[in-house]
């Protein structure tokens, strides 16, 4: 199998194995409104109602923000306890033996974040459907409305793997030893702090820009889909990554830095993490370094 195939679903293979009864399709998206004018923060809405409008054939829904982030963190989207995880990925019909694709409406990072923490609870069977609901309506396969549909009975057990996600004692072990390349996914405003989304500008120390969107992001914005690996591993070259090394990637709240991060893995970095916390808790915290490039 290409190495690209063992990460991403196109969409002729899954147009071909919808009726597979192994395979399990799960949506994604979520909508992060933004703040009015002179006000920070998003406003989360899961996109329930565009998947009754519209979504392909047989997939079910995936609530990452009601059913898939922790209840009892302050900060959004935080991975939530393994039990938590392990029943909502059985009540969407996903047990052990799935075959799991997801795609999203987003440009493939909430997506990723699913498969990210599939990954880190121990699945490894779950695929990204490049190109997503953008290229898959684009090509005329297979659609239907209405609510998710009866799913399969299914097992899910959850086994958490701690070394793919970071947190901010790592990030500052990381700053201080230079043993690890830490790699900031947002758009490069953001990161040089041109734009201040989060309580402070910039970036993190010593990180640098591997964007999962726009026109220097992982993804190609025309289509949605991934870059060719070779043109993902300039990115990262050029970041100062090196194989065999440890990265950590960081967003605003663990998201865009899920893309980057999934396509770090498929280009063949073996040891990477996420910081679930990103600039949602870092540039809350004044005593910890950041930088701006403005």
């Amino acid at each position: 199998m290409p190495e690209r195939d063992r990460f991403l679903a196109t969409t002729e293979w899954l147009a071909a194995n919808l009726a597979n009864p192994k395979v399990r399709v799960l949506e994604c998206t979520v909508h992060l409104l933004r703040p009015a004018e002179g006000q920070r923060g998003f406003r989360v809405v899961p996109a329930i109602e565009d998947f009754e409008a519209g979504h392909i054939a047989g997939a079910g829904f995936a609530d990452l923000h009601n059913d898939l982030s922790d209840p009892e963190s302050k900060l959004r989207f935080m991975m939530p306890p393994a039990e938590q995880f392990a029943e909502a990925m059985s009540r969407y019909g996903v047990g052990d033996g799935s075959e799991v694709i997801l795609y999203d409406r987003g440009g493939n990072m909430w997506a990723t974040r699913i498969w990210w923490m599939l990954r880190a609870f121990g699945f490894d069977n779950a695929r990204v459907l490049d190109g997503g609901w953008t290229k898959w309506t684009a090509e005329g396969l297979p659609v239907e409305q209405g609510k998710p549909g009866p799913v399969p009975a299914a097992r899910f057990t959850a086994r958490l793997r701690p070394e793919l996600i970071a947190g901010k004692d790592e990030v500052l072990q990381a700053i201080e030893s230079g043993q690890a390349c830490i790699v900031n996914a947002l758009n490069e405003a953001t990161y040089r702090g041109e734009t201040r989304t989060y309580a402070r500008p910039g970036h993190i120390k010593g990180s640098k820009n591997v964007p999962a969107m726009g026109d220097s992001g992982v993804v190609d914005p025309a289509t949605q889909t991934y870059r060719d690996l070779a043109d993902i591993r300039a990115q990262f070259e050029a970041a100062g990554a090196k194989p065999g090394e440890r990265m950590i990637t960081y967003c605003g709240g663990g998201i865009a830095a899920s893309s980057t991060a999934f396509a770090a893995v498929m280009a063949g970095y073996g040891d990477v993490a996420l910081y679930d916390a990103s600039l949602s808790e870092w540039a809350a915290d004044e005593s910890l370094p950041m930088v701006v490039e403005v």
